[in-house]
């Protein structure tokens, strides 16, 4: 399991760490968009494409020999800052019953546009799996 780095004094961030340190076998997912395995995009709001990519990640992982527990690192790019925080409780409950107990390192950035013109979130991860 990783371990935290929270220095101390610093307050606990919500959600995520500030730092995390962990040996093992890497995994990277690329950045995961909330389309399906067909490539389609079901679903259109901000909160049930997270899920859905949020679901593309657990899958590849799942591929590479790696759980959700095992994520040190995750990067997201929205394309609108407000629509996602506004859905923060959705996306919440989505990360607590994909991803379970977070503590990996976290960044979140606000981009102009996408690849795919219909994502709204792209989220990539990198796992460390112990040895």
């Amino acid at each position: 399991m990783p371990q935290i780095l929270q220095p101390p004094g610093w307050p606990r961030p919500r959600g995520y760490s500030n730092g995390v340190s962990a040996t093992g076998r890497m995994v990277f997912v690329a950045g995961m968009v909330g389309w399906d395995a067909e490539g389609r995009f079901a679903v259109g709001g901000m909160a049930g494409q997270v899920r859905q990519a949020l679901q593309n990640v657990v899958d590849v992982l799942k591929e590479g020999g790696a759980k959700p527990e095992n994520i040190v690192l995750m990067t997201w790019n929205v394309t609108n800052k407000h629509e996602n925080v506004e859905a923060y409780p959705e996306i919440g409950v989505a990360l607590r019953e994909l991803i379970g107990s977070f503590n990996a390192v976290m960044s979140a950035v606000e981009v102009s546009a996408l690849i795919e013109d219909e994502a709204k979130v792209e989220i990539e991860v990198t796992a460390v799996v112990p040895d």
